[in-house]
């Protein structure tokens, strides 16, 4: 046990020492250049306002589910609401999840076994990775949106493939070339999943719905933690692969579901989306004035997650400390979190940050750049 303690307190001082040690802190005051809040809908009253006149109407809805939803957790409410997540994506069914990370482990927890072979985008999110983990399938990883690289995977596999990508990476702030992925997944008969996180919401209902590809993916994840403003998230599929997930997937089966509350915080966000697609505009003109800086970027132009690389952890904290000095809240993301060299300052950007904040964040870190 001694050995134990010794070997956790060396890799906390090592991280202390190299400046990446975390922790967790209250909200900071300041300009959010930093949260997942794309179209403000956490923070809009309005919304606040209608979901707080639902639990006034019905105060149940906060209490807790009691049980699996196996046992006692499936609620009226949570199975009507994924009727509604159907017809609003156009897929088969859905299937709900109490957050995303919950998502993707129950998928490639669950779906693959241990003749398959999970590819998956070298940059996909951490949440899969544990997911694969926690299966007995053989994983492979291709260069971050290569084509070609995952073409020259699949063609050397003999067993059946699944394929794993995002639609928007978060921290490289670029879209998949997902037309080309799901013809390159019909070409060899492998199955495509996409993870919809930092889509949804910023790119209407995501862009498997926007390029009508339900019908060539195998899985789709949306999340509700980001542009919903809210928590939870939905695994659109088809009737077999949401009925093989209620029997075989651990996260699914073995975890209390989620009060009623937030499934109805879900379907509110999403009538509140359709109401006021101004937001998403809003969003999209604050991208295109962050563009205009002409600060140099691996980012997509059209991308609410704009990454600016500075190869040096001390200039980079640096930076972040000046940015914070006044008043700006920003992400850094330091080495090895990334790879030495490419450790970089994560800027999101919301509907509701101003022109004026926009052009004086991008003034400081020209100044480190």
């Amino acid at each position: 046990m001694h050995n134990h303690t010794e070997y956790f307190q060396q890799a906390l001082e090592k991280r202390r020492e190299e400046g990446t040690l975390r922790s967790v802190r209250l909200d900071s005051q300041g300009v959010d250049f930093y949260s997942n809040d794309y179209l403000g809908l956490a923070r809009n009253k309005e919304l606040q306002n209608i979901l707080l006149q639902k639990v006034n109407e019905n105060p149940q809805l906060l209490s807790g589910s009691t049980g699996s939803r196996l046992i006692s957790g499936n609620s009226s409410i949570v199975a009507l609401n994924e009727e509604f997540i159907t017809k609003q994506h156009q897929f088969p069914t859905a299937l709900l999840f109490p957050s995303g990370y919950n998502a993707n482990l129950a998928l490639f927890s669950t779906l693959p076994n241990r003749h398959d072979t999970i590819i998956v985008d070298e940059q996909i999110h951490r949440s899969v990775h544990d997911g694969c983990r926690l299966s007995n399938a053989r994983k492979l990883k291709f260069l971050h949106n290569n084509v070609e690289d995952l073409e020259d995977i699949l063609r050397r596999q003999s067993g059946h493939c699944y394929i794993a990508v995002e639609s928007l990476y978060s921290m490289e702030g670029d879209f998949a070339p997902i037309s080309e992925i799901a013809e390159l997944a019909k070409k060899y008969n492998a199955d495509l999943i996409v993870d919809e996180a930092h889509a949804f919401g910023v790119f209407g209902y995501g862009l498997i719905d926007q390029y009508q590809l339900q019908e060539n993916v195998l899985a789709t994840v949306v999340t509700y933690g980001k542009a919903l403003g809210s928590y939870g998230a939905a695994i659109l599929c088809n009737e077999m692969v949401k009925s093989y997930l209620i029997n075989f997937a651990s996260p699914f089966i073995y975890t209390t579901s989620a009060q009623d509350f937030q499934w109805e915080s879900i379907k509110a966000g999403y009538e509140f989306l359709k109401a006021h697609q101004e937001l998403s505009e809003k969003l999209h003109e604050n991208i295109q004035l962050f563009r205009s800086q002409n600060l140099n970027s691996p980012s997509s132009e059209k991308s609410p997650v704009q990454a600016i690389v500075v190869t040096n952890n001390q200039r980079l904290k640096q930076m972040q400390q000046t940015l914070h000095g006044e008043g700006f809240l920003t992400y850094a993301i330091y080495s090895p979190t990334v790879k030495e060299g490419s450790e970089r300052l994560r800027i999101c950007l919301h509907s509701f940050n101003t022109e004026k904040e926009i052009v004086r964040l991008t003034e400081i870190i020209r100044e480190f750049i």
